[in-house]
């Protein structure tokens, strides 16, 4: 999902495996999230995607400071959803703590690691069909 405010902007979904990198859009005050390959088409990320950014994660503190986050490595969320007209899209951190998207320094890449399943685990697998003939395989995993 991209931001409310970049919804003039040209996007499209994150892929797996590709490399992202933090800009500011033309026409807005917004940072977000672009392709290398195209800074100039917005690439929205589903709550629950995983990134791995190149160096420790620098942000903006109240548009004066820039600080940095000893973690490289993050998951795409929203924060405050009902509250409307503000930025809802923020990375979290392992150790728990949030920075907006829009506050993220401008040139970081990070690459895509992981999408989150979308659809109930029902519709994405097919089921085996068990007949009087049939006896199901059951396969078991090791558990640890």
């Amino acid at each position: 999902m991209c931001d409310y405010s970049l919804h003039a902007v040209a996007s499209r979904p994150a892929e797996v495996g590709e490399t992202v990198v933090t800009t500011t859009f033309r026409g807005t005050s917004t940072r977000g999230f672009a392709s290398a390959a195209d800074p100039t088409v917005a690439v929205c990320l589903l709550p629950g995607t995983e990134l791995a950014f190149a160096d420790n994660v620098r942000y903006d503190n109240r548009w004066i400071w820039t600080r940095t986050v000893n973690s490289r490595v993050g998951k795409f969320g929203k924060i405050d959803p009902h509250i409307p007209d503000r930025h809802h899209d923020a990375i979290e951190f392992p150790d728990g703590k949030y920075v907006l998207v829009t506050q993220l320094v401008e040139g970081q890449r990070a690459t895509v690691l992981q999408l989150p399943v979308t659809q109930p685990v029902g519709e994405r697998e097919h089921k085996p069909q068990i007949t009087a003939e049939s006896r199901p395989t059951i396969t078991r995993l090791p558990i640890g």
